[in-house]
């Protein structure tokens, strides 16, 4: 029996009322990817107002990988509601917050001592981050990478790329940040094999202490192991062991940015435990709250507490409620049985997508690390042209279909998926079909346009 269950158009009537009051009270500034109101939702199905039942294969952008409204987040969350709903942790300390902070140093790769700040949401994270490198080194320069995308306040704003959707109308921007290509072995240049690539890619990142600031005065490099909203691309194990190397010669801080690919979304608890590479912060937050917004630094015991006492802080940063969920989030997913399900999930959307590489024209790559897939779509398999209006019809008829995709890349030709890691697999081969019969209507309605 299918789990989809269409029983209005979608968007459904009492949707688009709420989409009416929507316009008239929200800022038109919050975009909005699905034009659905949602009433419940419960593991990876979804219910509309309309009584419309979805497959949830987005995953509220990567912060739901233990689905929604797992039991035992659920019971954490009450649990600890009925006893203290929120301190600040400036204030006093409690119980929960000190527990979660014991776990992330217990788990977090790396064989030194480790302590952890707790806030709210990624971009606070970041932000934080880049605080201690900057407060231990005595120095302000911080290296990203084209495609990456490290949150929307001012510094993060500046350390994202991809400027037309994040940043345009917002500067001026925080100085000191300096950007360096990232590799992605799709777009290789012609005539370089992947290794002469990576090579360059390398040299490229050394060229950079010239070119763009000296090593003296380097404080971080903030790298994301699979970009995110770059379109889903893992970083290979020598690059990531190059900034490595710099950041050990140069007595700079190696920052990982696992916000989205962290809390086991790609089979490991953290993306950079696949390259064998220890960074000096890791930063999590998106999953680890199991829906529930929070936050963490984690790391070398030394550079965390570098700051003077009452330099960093956060009003509602790890409330004792999303500190509760989080650690049932965590120790959910920090099982061989959850964890394991991540390489399933790949394997599954592998075997939707890989035969259509042939029936599909406009497909260019499928890629991706455990429950951290996208497929690229492009008019042209030569030049590689993006093309975002193909994704954006797949979204939009996928949805008409009962399954909630999202866009994802730096030109917004991907489309992800960020579904439960452990999601049923009935239901997730029920979704990918739909978008894979979707994505091949949606190539022989534009491949018109593409001739």
């Amino acid at each position: 029996m299918p789990h989809i269950q269409l029983n209005t158009p979608i968007p459904g009537p009492k949707s688009t009322e709420i989409m009416k009051r929507r316009m008239e009270a929200v800022s038109n500034a919050l975009g909005q990817a699905m034009p659905i109101s949602v009433k419940r939702a419960k593991g990876s199905l979804v219910e509309d107002v309309d009584g419309n039942v979805l497959i949830d294969l987005a995953g509220g952008i990567g912060t739901l990988g233990v689905g929604h409204a797992p039991d035992f987040v659920v019971k954490a969350i009450q649990e600890q509601a009925e006893n203290l709903v929120h301190m600040c942790s400036i204030v006093a300390t409690y119980e929960p917050y000190v527990e979660l902070c014991e776990e992330l140093n217990r788990i977090t790769p790396g064989d030194f001592k480790k302590k952890t700040l707790l806030a709210n949401g990624g971009s606070e994270a970041v932000e934080n981050a880049v605080k201690f490198a900057r407060r231990y080194t005595g120095r302000q320069g911080v290296i990203v990478f084209e495609g990456a995308y490290h949150g929307r306040t001012n510094l993060t704003m500046s350390m994202t790329s991809k400027y037309a959707l994040f940043k345009k109308g917002f500067g001026p921007f925080a100085s000191e940040i300096y950007r360096v290509p990232a590799p992605s072995f799709y777009r290789v240049p012609k005539g370089m094999t992947q290794e002469a690539y990576l090579e360059w890619c390398c040299n490229n990142l050394e060229h950079a202490l010239i070119s763009h600031v000296d090593g003296s005065a380097l404080a971080a490099i903030v790298i994301e192991p699979v970009l995110g909203e770059g379109g889903f691309i893992p970083m290979p194990e020598p690059f990531l062991r190059k900034i490595r190397e710099i950041c050990t010669r140069e007595g700079a801080v190696m920052i990982a940015d696992e916000i989205q690919s962290g809390s086991g979304r790609t089979g490991k608890l953290y993306a950079i435990e696949h390259s064998g590479v220890v960074p000096d912060l890791i930063i999590s937050a998106k999953s680890l709250g199991g829906g529930m917004p929070i936050s963490a630094v984690t790391g070398r015991a030394e550079i965390i507490d570098a700051p003077h006492t009452g330099g960093v802080g956060s009003t509602y940063g790890g409330n004792p409620v999303a500190c509760a969920a989080a650690l049932a989030a965590i120790r959910h997913i920090n099982t061989p049985e959850v964890l394991s399900q991540a390489a399933r999930v790949e394997r599954v959307v592998r075997e939707v997508f890989e035969p259509l590489k042939g029936k599909v024209a406009a497909l260019g790559d499928v890629r991706g690390v455990g429950a951290m897939m996208a497929v690229e779509f492009v008019k042209d398999h030569d030049t590689l042209e993006p093309w975002s209006d193909f994704v954006m019809e797949v979204v939009k008829r996928s949805l008409q279909r009962g399954v909630i995709v999202i866009r994802a890349g730096l030109y917004t030709n991907c489309i992800r998926f960020l579904p439960q890691l452990d999601i049923p697999e009935d239901q997730l081969r029920e979704a990918l079909q739909v978008v894979a019969e979707v994505v091949q209507q949606v190539d022989q309605d534009l491949g018109v346009v593409r001739a």
